[in-house]
């Protein structure tokens, strides 16, 4: 794991330098904790996209340890920040069941935030702990998803189900599912189109391939992944607020963190959201993509080992 800490902790390198030396800034700024440096770190984790709620719950937190502790100096009060952040992250469940059991997982979220890549990585790590794996790609609107995939497929070694260009989705899903059965998959992962989260008619689709499975597979442990671009910070708040109204989301996956300033988004996820970060991107490679651990993410960002 200590090849991926060094991958996760350059990856964060842009965050680092938007948030934590703002923080080290405030820090060894003030001589002493007033209104004025909570404020300060305010701002800073404000900016980062840790965002409000997380923020405020954070700071409270904070200041009860810094009374209760008798903590006078700014310095002092950086590890208990660090806790807090970490306390702040934590979610009622991050359990990895589809790894034990049969399983569907439906990849939704908008074009662009490097779905069709993820569920690429996603066959690659599953395949690799000896799973055995099939694709759908039920993305059957655009026409380089499904040879994007194909090529993912290839790579990482395991078959896959598509459908002609411009074919209903829930087709491929329906085709799918009987695949998985017939071949006593353990694996069935299904890119779905890049529904904008405004089209009704694109959600309603999720829903019938949802009841599709629901229909012909009710047995199938389910998951439902959404991925979001760090890149794009309280927007992709937004997205899975969004989605998580058509579709019971059961895990994020983070990607593109390497090129973001905006990564403390994954604090304010877990945070506001409750749904677990369960895997997090931080490069193009299929070895790249691997499960998020909310410890070793702050520590990464913070440089502490």
């Amino acid at each position: 794991m200590a090849g991926f800490f060094g991958r996760l902790k350059e990856g964060l390198t842009k965050t680092r330098n938007n948030i934590v030396s703002g923080i080290d800034s405030v820090f060894s700024g003030f001589s002493s904790i007033d209104d004025e440096f909570y404020e300060e770190l305010e701002e800073i984790l404000i900016m980062g996209d840790i965002g409000v709620n997380a923020t405020t719950q954070i700071l409270d937190r904070l200041k009860k340890q810094v009374k209760e502790n008798h903590i006078k100096e700014p310095a002092a009060c950086k590890e208990f920040l660090i806790e807090s952040i970490k306390e702040q992250m934590k979610v009622e469940e991050t359990a990895y069941d589809f790894e034990h059991e049969q399983s569907i997982i439906l990849v939704i979220g908008v074009n662009g935030v490097g779905k069709t890549t993820s569920v690429g990585k996603l066959a690659g790590l599953l395949k690799d702990q000896g799973k055995k794996v099939l694709i759908a790609a039920a993305d059957t609107y655009r026409a380089a998803a499904c040879e994007q995939l194909v090529e993912w497929a290839n790579r990482a070694g395991v078959d896959i189900i598509t459908g002609t260009q411009g074919a209903d989705p829930s087709s491929v899903i329906y085709d799918a599912v009987s695949a998985a059965k017939a071949r006593n998959t353990d694996v069935l992962i299904c890119d779905t189109a890049g529904r904008l989260h405004n089209k009704k008619n694109l959600m309603e689709e999720l829903k019938k391939m949802n009841r599709i499975i629901d229909r012909e597979f009710p047995e199938v442990h389910r998951e439902n992944l959404i991925v979001l671009d760090g890149t794009t910070g309280q927007n992709a708040l937004n997205q899975a607020r969004e989605f998580g109204e058509t579709a019971e989301l059961t895990g994020i996956v983070l990607t593109k963190m390497d090129g973001t300033s905006k990564g403390g988004i994954a604090i304010a996820i877990q945070s506001e959201l409750n749904i677990p970060v369960k895997y997090i991107g931080v490069g193009e490679k299929l070895e790249d993509l691997q499960k998020f651990d909310s410890e070793q993410f702050v520590n990464a960002l913070f440089d502490v080992t």
